[in-house]
């Protein structure tokens, strides 16, 4: 089924349960769907209104931090560009 220019949020795997220690089975789909193995390493965030939570595979988040990283990189060079140039437009204008 194709999302025509929607922007898919999610997707629901089925449900689990919490055992007695603490601990939830992922769905084996969720987990070949998204490569999770036995040993990934998971952040757990939770919603602010408790709403749940959700995890998040480190190395993803590791990825994510560097596209963000290199894009505020790219921006402070174009912030130190037009202040540059706007002080040359400046001073021909004096």
């Amino acid at each position: 089924m194709e999302h025509d220019n929607k922007r898919v949020i999610g997707k629901c795997f089925g449900t689990t349960v919490l055992g007695a220690r603490g601990q939830l089975v992922i769905p084996v789909e969720a987990r070949k769907e998204l490569g999770i193995d036995a040993g990934s390493k998971m952040l757990v965030f939770g919603h602010l209104d408790s709403w749940g939570l959700f995890l998040v595979k480190v190395e993803t988040a590791e990825e994510l931090l560097n596209i963000v990283s290199s894009g505020l990189d790219e921006l402070a060079r174009v912030i130190n560009e037009s202040k540059t140039s706007a002080g040359v437009t400046e001073a021909e204008g004096s």
